[in-house]
């Protein structure tokens, strides 16, 4: 299987708190991907790695085969990276649509009006095409979390990363929301998915990677992981067996 992003050796400290230790991982070209471990485990700081937020203090980050550790965010974007946050910060006094087309336009240096298609499959996708001209301060949760998702796919990525975007919904709304992200995947987007809702992960993925204290701690089948040994201990704040 093609490799389209890999970490390797990454290495993360802010004061004497070593929060990134040694850490690397591949993400496989149609894949998707879940990263478990508990709070400050260095899950977020990962994706801020990846996303050029940080500069790791050792180590490197690839993409599509070439060393992007040293490239701007705006640059990763634009190249395929496309990522959402834990709390949806919408544009809230324009349009759901203007949203997506702020995004569209700057995430891949595009004309607006030639942005515009992009924008109107990005919603279908989401499904918020009805909330299109829809203020985004008025959506409710579900809907800010799937403009969220609108627009880290303006850019039209080729990984997509998702930081807990199931957190604070319904069950039912989780429902609503996996089947969106398995469409999304469908349609050939690789998945990176930061998730405490492990059954919306399990619904999901096709591999789990569990950190803990910024390092690696196992890897591989969705069910075996969660059920393994390391992982239980983990949880419930123990050592590994």
């Amino acid at each position: 299987m093609t490799v389209v992003l890999e970490t390797t050796g990454l290495m993360k400290s802010f004061g004497g708190v070593q929060v990134i230790d040694d850490l690397s991982m591949q993400l496989h070209d149609g894949e998707a991907l879940g990263i478990v471990g508990p709070n400050g485990a260095g899950k977020t700081t990962l994706f801020n790695l990846i996303t050029g937020v940080y500069r790791p203090d050792a180590g490197r980050v690839t993409f599509n085969g070439k060393d992007i550790t040293g490239l701007a965010r705006q640059d990763r974007c634009r190249a395929g990276i496309g990522r959402t946050f834990q709390i949806p910060k919408p544009f809230s006094d324009m349009s759901v649509f203007e949203n997506v087309l702020v995004c569209a336009a700057y995430g891949r240096s595009m004309t607006e009006r030639a942005s515009y298609e992009r924008c109107v499959q990005t919603l279908e996708l989401t499904r918020l095409s009805p909330q299109a001209n829809q203020q985004a301060g008025t959506l409710p949760l579900l809907d800010r979390k799937r403009l969220e998702l609108a627009r880290a796919l303006a850019g039209d990525p080729k990984v997509l990363l998702l930081d807990e975007i199931a957190g604070g919904l319904t069950e039912g709304e989780v429902e609503i929301l996996i089947d969106t992200i398995k469409d999304l995947h469908r349609e050939g987007i690789s998945i990176i998915w930061i998730e405490h809702i492990v059954h919306a992960l399990l619904a999901v993925v096709q591999r789990i990677v569990a950190i803990s204290f910024g390092r690696n701690l196992i890897e591989g089948d969705p069910n075996e992981v969660m059920c393994s040994d390391e992982v239980q201990a983990c949880y419930m704040g123990g050592t590994p067996l």
